[in-house]
């Protein structure tokens, strides 16, 4: 009898320990997702908002583009008429002003739509022509849209796996506590662990490609 209260009294003691520790651990791992949930949401609509600003660009280019088409119609019309000569001689000199002017048009467009496409900062200060409330060098290209909307992709997966593996983590953890055989609850702990960890691992991941996009 006195034997058996020691060794009741050290499996309590071991139990509480475990139980001590798997908390500890569990609340590190749920302080984590809650903290990769709000960076998963935060960059999430960051990555909408690209999307919409790249639409927003392209659709800009496109205005671009027929306003380009309709001056490359006028000076295509302008330039037959002259060498097809049916202008009269005395406004020969007013229409070669017109096309004079047409040309530098359709010049402005293509870089303008060049701006649009590459960014500002891609294109070089010299060919800034496009503003953006009256101020130049601010256009953030659809190409550039595009390869952040990328980075923030690959990020939102890591961000996924990343909320799996800490949910996953969790729901072991809680279920280690309830059992009672001892090898088992270990072993739910370092099941719970390790995939804690693996999720932690792809959080600091997402965060950092997030960031340099």
């Amino acid at each position: 009898m006195s034997d058996a209260m020691p060794a009741e009294q050290d499996l309590e003691r071991e139990k509480k320990r475990f139980e001590i520790v798997c908390a500890l651990t569990l609340a590190v791992f749920a302080a984590l997702l809650a903290i990769t949930d709000l960076g998963a949401s935060k960059y999430g609509d960051d990555e909408i908002m690209g999307t919409n600003e790249k639409a927003n660009i392209y659709a800009w280019f496109q205005s671009k583009s027929v306003k380009q088409s309709l001056v490359e119609g006028q000076r295509d019309l302008v330039k037959t008429l002259m060498e097809a000569g049916s202008i009269d001689p005395a406004h020969q000199s007013t229409l070669e002003q017109l096309l004079g002017r047409l040309e530098q048009d359709i010049a402005r467009y293509k870089k303008e739509k060049r701006e649009l496409l590459l960014g500002s900062a891609k294109v070089g200060k010299e060919n800034w022509v496009q503003d953006i409330d009256g101020e130049l060098g601010k256009i953030v290209g659809a190409k550039e849209w595009e390869a952040k909307l990328s980075v923030l992709g690959q990020a939102g997966d890591k961000f996924d796996l990343a909320l799996l593996f800490l949910q996953v983590s969790l729901v072991i953890g809680a279920v280690s506590l309830v059992l009672q055989e001892n090898r088992l609850r270990w072993l739910f702990y370092g099941t719970m662990s390790t995939l804690g960890i693996l999720g932690l691992v792809f959080s600091v991941w997402a965060f950092f490609l997030a960031s340099s996009a």
